[in-house]
């Protein structure tokens, strides 16, 4: 599954109070760069998502993404469809249920499992998911955010 984000109509993708439940959204695809995944903002301070012979001496086959990298993915896949809403009375809880490996590519995805009427505009709530390109799934998470409130 190849997603090239640069070609993508972001107007078009935006969540509205008449998108319908079942609605998926279009993720985004990175790859797990080690330059990333050893800096400080990600993982400095631990060697086993960074240092290859290191995260080998623990039992890793290699070094491994940190859970906020995936999250980081699914909020930008969230901000591409959400908007500025995302900032404003959004919750996101993500549970991290595999370890993605250095070089990994991963995908997101989500669908709109929920949407609730609330003041003017409607509640909804996203099933959300970090995959690599084999489809292993290796975070999943709930996104509710208002729109239009």
């Amino acid at each position: 599954m190849a997603i090239d984000n640069s070609f993508i109509d972001l107007e078009s993708l935006r969540i509205t109070t008449d998108t319908p439940v079942g609605f998926e959204l279009t993720g985004v695809k990175k790859k797990a760069l080690i330059q990333l995944m050893g800096s400080r903002l990600w993982g400095r301070f631990n060697p086993n998502h960074w240092d290859p012979v290191y995260a080998a001496e623990t039992g890793l086959d290699a070094p491994i993404q940190t859970g906020e990298m995936s999250t980081a993915y699914i909020a930008e896949m969230c901000v591409n469809h959400i908007g500025a809403a995302f900032f404003r009375n959004a919750r996101m809880e993500c549970k991290y249920i595999a370890s993605i490996l250095a070089n990994e590519v991963i995908v997101t995805g989500g669908v709109v499992s929920n949407k609730t009427p609330k003041g003017n505009g409607m509640r909804f709530t996203l099933d959300v998911w970090a995959d690599n390109v084999d489809g292993e799934r290796k975070t999943v998470g709930t996104v509710e955010v208002d729109i239009d409130v």
